[in-house]
């Protein structure tokens, strides 16, 4: 299903290129900025752009509204996409230009899990935004084990809470099934990560089996974001992870628990990315600096003056044409606060951030992380040593092209030259704010996976159903 919207009309068009025509010869004499260079040179100027009905595709909602992309000399459509999948297949194609994505789709194409291309991106959409819910029946024997203070539960909420629960499915002989949004999806490792911590087994995949429920406790399937809630509703799975604002969706229908956010799993954690294929990067290099630019200065917009255009950047998401929830429902979570149980809402001043703590810029460790959960749960399959981790990184992350487009705002007057991180390697210092407190090196990924109680270690396979060492 596509839904087309906001298109510009030719005559329209036409105004804004004979405008920008007048812009580029009264400034001859006295030299061009660089943003008006390069659109002088753009290689392609109407592009359509791909998102998933999430609060998190608010970079390229903003960049639309406020005429970032207009600046750059960008005509864009943006279009609903069906899933991640179809997404994903129209980047490939060239239907799309490029796409809102789950962090984990350029590396997983890019490695061949699953559709073989490579994608890349120069531009890491948002940190945060997720979280875990569970069915009123669910979080009804859950919070029986859950410590309180003053009458709440006490956050965050581990999964060691939610084991007795799986544990007294299983014994009855029904699989206790969760939904996340797609196998290479942060959703999906976050609630792995979750999961394991907790010490209830997600499941492996495999080269035979790419279900990823090889010796599961907990069964995990595929559901698109917006459908999870009436998924749970209906009883076909027990609890799903899911970005904004579908967990707040159950709280507001009564039908669910969000238990704990993905921030409370790993601090500041990347969620998404802006996508494009290897090939449309190289044949529209101006293209993509301009179209990064845009992107940034929304991103700059969504979190400057401690969230003050928050509220209206929820009046845009809520209509149809963008996320197409009720108003109330996105305002939960994406104005500094977050509702678990209904009447439960605490302050979560960074449950959404677009542009602090460097949240756009493209992390070679940000894709190391990834990588190490594909290989945790048997997407990769057999051990790699770290400098592929590191290639691979190279390969798919590309801040040298983030710093060329911060560069130019930065020139033109449109960005504080402070806000960039100039001289980083691309690897953040070692992070140990997760859950279980176990410490990430972007630059140690093999030590990082031998850390772990649950998932494959150094040269360990999967064969026959079964973990074997190589």
């Amino acid at each position: 299903m596509k839904q087309k919207i906001l298109k510009l009309g030719s005559a329209v068009r036409m105004a804004a290129r004979g405008a920008r025509a007048v812009a580029l010869g009264a400034t001859a004499f006295i030299g061009l900025s660089s943003s008006l260079a390069i659109a002088q040179e753009l290689e392609k100027e109407e592009l359509k752009f791909g998102f998933i009905k999430l609060t998190d595709m608010a970079p390229l909602a903003i960049a639309y509204e406020k005429g970032y992309f207009e600046d750059e000399g960008l005509y864009v459509t943006l279009e609903v996409q069906a899933n991640w999948k179809v997404l994903l297949d129209r980047v490939i194609d060239g239907e799309l230009d490029g796409a809102h994505m789950l962090a984990g789709q350029p590396l997983g194409a890019t490695i061949g899990f699953g559709t073989q291309a490579h994608i890349i991106t120069p531009f890491s959409m948002d940190l945060n935004g997720n979280g875990i819910t569970v069915s009123n029946a669910v979080w009804e024997e859950m919070k029986q084990h859950v410590p309180h203070a003053d009458g709440k539960p006490v956050h965050p909420i581990g999964a060691q809470y939610l084991k007795p629960v799986v544990e007294r499915y299983r014994a009855e002989g029904k699989p206790f099934n969760m939904g996340m949004v797609f196998p290479v999806s942060t959703h999906n490792y976050e609630l792995r990560y979750w999961l394991a911590a907790g010490g209830i087994h997600p499941g492996f995949y495999s080269s035979t089996d790419i279900t990823g429920q090889i010796k599961a406790e907990a069964l995990l399937s595929v559901t698109p974001p917006p459908q999870m809630p009436a998924t749970m509703e209906a009883g076909t799975i027990y609890g799903y992870c899911v970005g904004e604002p579908w967990n707040q969706q159950a709280v507001f229908k009564g039908i669910g628990v969000p238990v704990i956010t993905d921030y409370e799993i790993w601090k500041n954690n990347p969620e998404k990315v802006f996508g494009i294929s290897k090939q449309w990067a190289d044949e529209n290099p101006n293209t993509l600096i301009a179209l990064t630019k845009a992107m940034i200065r929304a991103a700059i917009w969504l979190d400057e003056n401690d969230g003050a255009n928050r509220e209206e950047a929820v009046t845009i998401l809520s209509r149809s044409e963008y996320v197409g929830a009720d108003r109330e429902v996105i305002a939960n979570s994406m104005t500094g606060t977050f509702e678990y149980e209904k009447g439960d809402k605490r302050p979560l001043p960074d449950f959404n951030v677009f542009f602090r703590y460097n949240a756009t810029y493209p992390y070679y460790s940000d894709a190391v992380w990834y990588l190490t959960q594909m290989r945790r749960w048997g997407q990769i399959a057999e051990t790699k040593p770290d400098s592929w981790y590191d290639e691979i990184a190279r390969k798919v992350y590309r801040p040298d092209l983030y710093l060329k487009a911060a560069r130019a705002l930065v020139d033109d007057g449109l960005a504080n030259e402070a806000d960039f991180p100039w001289d980083t390697d691309g690897y953040r210092a070692p992070q140990s704010e997760f859950i279980d407190a176990i410490t990430f090196d972007g630059r140690k990924p093999n030590a990082y996976l031998d850390s772990f109680p649950i998932g494959l270690k150094s040269g360990e396979v999967i064969s026959a159903s079964e973990v074997v060492s190589q």
